[in-house]
């Protein structure tokens, strides 16, 4: 995992390599409701509305987090774009960030899929977020993209190296 700054924009690379088909690795993470079980159960993670079809350019999605200290938040992400079976893109409608753009590519290797996620985010009120990042932002999101490849890994199996 590698995280990078331009400015105010933040910039989070992580990939993951697993041991399934292009088309097991899409029909999982094209289902929005599967976010939950790659989710940290403290987040409290809770699908409002949006997830009751598979994904598609133009859906609103509205979730419920409790990323920090019990509160929660609404997030709306839409998926902008969508690519069966290489990638798809979303970004965030209303929540925490000023910015939130999520790219999510699968490409196929020997044996297995790469996962790569490439994150662009923005914190509100830059100087306090800015001063925060290093504290909060970046355990939290560390610790959460660690915890979905560990979930990744324990339904499909560890890539053979």
């Amino acid at each position: 995992m590698r995280f990078e700054k331009q400015g105010n924009i933040y910039q989070l690379s992580a990939s993951l390599k697993l041991p399934i088909g292009i088309d097991k690795a899409w029909e999982f993470l094209s289902d929005p409701a599967n976010l939950k079980i790659i989710t940290p159960d403290y987040m409290g993670f809770n699908i409002l509305s949006g997830a009751g079809e598979k994904m598609y350019a133009g859906q609103i999605i509205s979730y419920q987090v409790s990323p920090l200290l019990g509160l929660k938040l609404n997030w709306v992400t839409e998926i902008t774009q969508v690519e069966q079976p290489y990638y798809f893109i979303d970004e965030q409608r209303f929540g925490p960030y000023s910015l939130w753009h999520h790219k999510h590519f699968l490409k196929e290797i020997d044996n297995g899929v790469e996962m790569t996620d490439i994150v662009h985010y923005k914190l509100p009120v830059a100087i306090i977020g800015n001063m925060l990042h290093p504290f909060m932002v970046k355990p939290k999101l560390q610790e959460i993209f660690e915890y979905r490849s560990k979930q990744l890994h324990s339904m499909f199996g560890y890539y053979p190296e």
